[in-house]
């Protein structure tokens, strides 16, 4: 992966900032995305001082316009794009008889539109070089019900679908397209649903009212344990790997 180019959505923070640091650290050159232009500036201020190369773009994922645009700045400033990591997402809670229309439409049109948007301009581009590859941090909520995440639930089920079919419409080019799926990950959106400080405890030993198994290994993942996934099915040692979806939550899905 040395030497090649790297679009990572949701860079400026959590599981995409950690992505956009791994990426770096392999040599690759990353355009960071996000819409928090704030957050992205320093970010990218961090890696830059770290000594890797990379280069914030602020566009909002759900904007088709704004994410053309900066598909066609990425390559007129770094040049071609070989990998696309999709990890732009929203979490709006709410049980499904109270979820307002608005955050609905949100999470839909962040967490599904926007892997569409990003992954049709990139993969445009990556068609007549026959190479490249995809990944889409979708979430272990996937496939299995959680209560009060319904919206996220059903966005993330959506971009994994879309995944897949990408992934087999574009194999024929040499473009591998897979899925990490992610259970409780310490970000600031995993922290955005605790109440108290038994929040983390809570978690890992799960809910039995709601239905939610805890965690078997016993922690929290953390960012860099999703950034490893991610290159792994980004790098050639997954090159018979296509359409995948790769689970990294520590047994909190048993294995489905």
């Amino acid at each position: 992966m040395d030497n090649g180019i790297a679009v990572v959505t949701g860079a400026a923070s959590g599981i995409g900032a950690s992505v956009a640091r791994a990426l770096g650290k392999l040599g690759v050159t990353v355009a960071a995305v996000d819409s928090d232009a704030d957050t992205l500036r320093r970010t990218t201020e961090k890696l830059t001082a770290d000594g890797l190369h990379a280069v914030g773009y602020a566009a909002d994922v759900a904007d088709r316009a704004e994410v053309e645009a900066m598909a066609e700045a990425v390559e007129r400033d770094l040049g071609p794009v070989d990998h696309l990591v999709n990890c732009a997402g929203i979490l709006r809670l709410g049980r499904v008889l109270d979820l307002t229309r608005d955050d609905w439409a949100a999470s839909l049109a962040v967490n599904t539109t926007g892997v569409f948007n990003t992954s049709q301009a990139l993969v445009r581009r990556m068609v007549p070089r026959s190479r490249g590859a995809v990944v889409t941090v979708v979430s272990n909520a996937a496939t299995t019900p959680r209560m009060d995440m319904a919206a996220y639930a059903a966005s993330k089920a959506a971009a994994a679908a879309f995944t897949k079919c990408l992934g087999l419409e574009v194999a024929g080019y040499g473009i591998r397209c897979n899925m990490v799926a992610p259970g409780s990950t310490d970000t600031p959106m995993l922290r955005s649903m605790w109440t108290g400080e038994t929040g983390p405890q809570t978690t890992i030993d799960g809910r039995p009212e709601a239905y939610r198994l805890g965690i078997p290994l016993r922690r929290l993942a953390r960012p860099d344990d999703i950034a490893e996934a991610v290159l792994f099915l980004l790098s050639e040692r997954a090159a018979h790997i296509t359409m995948h979806t790769l689970t990294v939550d520590g047994g909190a899905t048993l294995g489905t």
